[in-house]
């Protein structure tokens, strides 16, 4: 794990402040990362043998104001590379019965983390970014295809030219092929991230047209290719990906387009209304209760 072992070396500059008990903490980390990044400060130090105390002053040693704040950087360094039979091996601690606390608690924290770390004006500039857009492109594979699916179905409420792409019948490359100037494309990835995802946004940068990233934080690579990176936390401890943070973002994504192109979007949606009655699309009341 050289990427873990350089942040060490660096955090720590030469390696020579920290104690005995320090340099048997970060050489933990490096060996068992897999482990040691879920960890809480208290199983951390009695892996390694030393006290929980210890260990708090092992992250602030490295230049942390606590050791959450350790933590969290740790696990956004090795989040990509973690297989799907490591992150299930993590949750192998978890009571089965306690399962639905812990799930929830852990989206409620994903939800909070990223309200404290969004960035505002990027949102709003990635708002402005899709009004101005000719053609928008929205492109999420793998765990990360119910998010474009969700985000293209309501996107195609308020544009009138939105493509969802997918790893269906056609190559990816296919349905981008005519990317432009004046188009955007959003590629939403989480670790571990989708290279073709990746390839897609170099693509569409070398077509000239903008990219709207998706993603899980600054150490993201799809933050290197993007225009705009809109950020949502996806930490869990397990094999299956924490998806409420980048949802809710999405939403508040569509909610403030919806307000931009308020008379447009009210007008598409009587015409809507007058068809879903027509076809009856949806269950009536009337009909629900007779």
């Amino acid at each position: 794990m050289q990427e873990m072992q350089d942040m060490i070396e660096r955090l720590n500059q030469s390696g020579k402040r920290l104690s005995k008990g320090h340099r048997r903490i970060a050489q933990y980390i490096v060996e068992h990362y897999d482990k040691a990044v879920f960890m809480t400060a208290s199983r951390l130090g009695e892996s390694v043998g030393v006290s929980e105390s210890t260990v708090v002053r092992f992250a602030s040693a490295l230049g942390y104001e606590g050791y959450p704040q350790l933590q969290r950087s740790l696990q956004e360094l090795v989040s990509h590379r973690l297989t799907a039979n490591q992150r299930f091996e993590m949750a192998n601690e978890i009571d089965p019965h306690a399962a639905l606390s812990f799930v929830l608690k852990s989206d409620m924290q994903n939800l909070r983390n990223t309200l404290d770390n969004i960035d505002n004006e990027v949102f709003e500039e990635v708002v402005q970014r899709l009004l101005k857009a000719k053609h928008i492109y929205v492109m999420g594979l793998r765990s990360a295809a119910p998010l474009a699916q969700f985000m293209g179905y309501y996107l195609n409420y308020i544009f009138d030219d939105v493509h969802l792409v997918s790893s269906g019948a056609t190559d990816v490359f296919e349905e981008i092929s005519k990317l432009h100037g004046g188009d955007v494309l959003i590629g939403i990835s989480f670790p571990r991230y989708s290279t073709r995802t990746l390839e897609a946004m170099r693509f569409a940068k070398r077509c000239g047209a903008q990219v709207v990233a998706i993603t899980d934080g600054p150490m993201s690579p799809l933050t290197e290719i993007a225009d705009s990176t809109l950020t949502a936390r996806t930490d869990m401890a397990s094999f299956v990906d924490s998806l409420a943070a980048p949802l809710s973002v999405i939403n508040a994504l569509l909610v403030a387009l919806g307000l931009h192109r308020k008379e447009a979007l009210t007008q598409h949606f009587r015409q809507l209304e007058a068809i879903w009655t027509t076809y009856e699309v949806y269950l009536e009341d009337e009909k629900h209760h007779a």
